[in-house]
């Protein structure tokens, strides 16, 4: 197995986001340094992880002259290219459009700008986030920098892999069914899906009937997650919720924890069982109440109603396709498992009303669940990460969309009842691949979770690429 990373002697070191901004705010690089490193480590292992959707070199280096304030200020980044970045179109991993450059800023690169970032591209994913691997029949595959016959877990792909690899310490993502935290666990990165409507969102994204999308980023370390959250709270703040604050270290208080490793008619495979019951065994070392349950609070049709709700959006992205992109939208180009989805959702429209509505509700359930425990803790993915292929969309339907719910069996939930969750790369396989697991929370609670997230990074290291 061959790594592929871009770590060296040059600015951005091994930095992380937080230990680079600290740097740059000191003098001790510039800016221009940095982003110059960032593209030249992009150059360098791009080609094989086919992670960058559209490069903004120019623009980044222009901008790394004079970059804008903020705790951030001068941090290389990319951007999913999902979100709406003025002067760029956004092609949603898809070629079966041309996309227009945008007018303006989106609400959320309005708000992550705002923190100072400097984009050096916009970042690959699986076309229009529906999968967890980016295989695309003509873009091609991103690849996992770990180990590049698999894939990056997906949505948020490129993000994934070029911070797992070196390129930049922080990249956005998103995640509408687990798309933050399934490439993080595959990568070997810390994902945090914060709670719905917790930061700003492009509009496409707050019209969803229900609002399963967050936006949030992928780090190597639980403080550069932490100081996203707390720099993206200092530009937007939803005063409904409580705020996330400044969390820089682990929690006093124990934590009463359920660990569930059975979701929806899905075990987790014995490997990935094994190893989140390894983290319940550190979480009771280190004193928290740990109690093992059969499943998550969620009804038995929780699988087919996200399925459905999933396959409504991909009809809406069909039928939507030639208004939306006037003269260039040939549905033929639309990939195997988006044009499936979209027939599956056709056939049981009737159902829908139902399921929407059962989704909504899930929020309520689990919202109990929350009154007897503090959080609770699940593998990110039920299998190991899959080899390029095991999701090609140009296979059958029922193949692939089989293999997916299988694979991402645990992540939906939080999109449907707009929790947060993160997931933490606390343990590896047999032949050294990362394996997430992930730690749920009631709405709001980003604080908690960051807290034990550093207890456990403090108690066992996250594993580096470059060893």
């Amino acid at each position: 197995m061959t790594r592929v990373h871009a770590f060296g002697d040059d600015a951005l070191g091994d930095l992380d986001a937080v230990g680079l901004a600290e740097h740059l705010a000191a003098g001790r690089v510039s800016a221009v340094e940095v982003v110059d490193a960032a593209i030249a480590r992009c150059e360098a292992v791009g080609p094989t992880l086919n992670g960058l959707a559209l490069d903004t070199y120019t623009r980044a280096r222009r901008q790394a002259r004079d970059p804008r304030p903020g705790f951030f200020s001068g941090v290389p980044t990319v951007v999913k290219d999902n979100v709406a970045v003025a002067g760029l179109p956004t092609q949603d991993g898809c070629d079966a459009f041309v996309a227009r450059p945008a007018a303006r800023d989106g609400d959320f690169f309005r708000m992550y700008g705002a923190t100072g970032v400097v984009p050096i591209g916009k970042s690959q994913l699986s076309e229009f986030g529906f999968s967890a691997s980016a295989e695309h029949p003509r873009l091609g595959a991103v690849r996992n920098p770990w180990d590049p016959t698999r894939t990056a877990g997906a949505s948020s792909a490129g993000s994934a892999a070029f911070v797992a690899a070196g390129v930049v310490p922080i990249a956005h993502a998103n995640d509408g069914g687990g798309s933050i935290r399934i490439p993080a666990a595959a990568c070997g990165l810390v994902g945090l899906k914060p709670t719905r409507n917790r930061f700003a969102q492009d509009k496409v994204f707050r019209d969803m009937p229900v609002r399963i999308v967050a936006d949030g980023v992928v780090t190597r370390s639980v403080r550069d997650t932490a100081a996203y959250l707390r720099e993206a709270e200092r530009v937007y703040r939803n005063l409904a919720l409580a705020p996330v604050g400044d969390i820089t270290r682990p929690g006093t208080k124990r934590l009463k924890v359920a660990v569930v490793t059975t979701s929806v008619g899905t075990v987790a495979s014995p490997e990935v069982r094994e190893a989140t019951l390894g983290v319940a065994r550190l979480l009771e070392e280190l004193g928290h109440h740990v109690v093992e349950l059969e499943q998550p609070p969620v009804p038995p049709s929780f699988r087919d109603d996200f399925l459905l709700y999933w396959g409504f959006l991909a009809t809406f992205l069909v039928a939507t396709g030639r208004a939306s992109h006037r003269g260039t939208w040939d549905p033929s180009r639309l990939d195997d498992l988006t044009r499936g989805l979209a027939r599956h959702a056709a056939r049981r429209m009737h159902r829908l009303p139902g399921a929407i509505a059962r989704l909504a509700r899930s929020e309520r359930l689990s919202a109990a669940f929350f009154a007897d425990h503090d959080v609770v803790l699940t593998p990110t993915v039920a299998t190991v990460t899959p080899p390029v292929g095991h999701l090609d969309p140009t296979l059958d339907f029922a193949t692939v969309i089989d293999r997916l719910l299988d694979w991402v069996a645990f992540t939906p939930l939080q999109n449907a009842t707009g929790e947060p969750a993160i997931s933490l790369p606390l343990a590896t396989t047999a032949d050294g691949l990362p394996l997430g697991v992930m730690i749920g929370a009631g709405r709001g609670r980003e604080a908690t979770l960051l807290e034990v997230a550093y207890e456990l990074e403090e108690a066992r290291p996250f594993a580096r690429i470059q060893g």
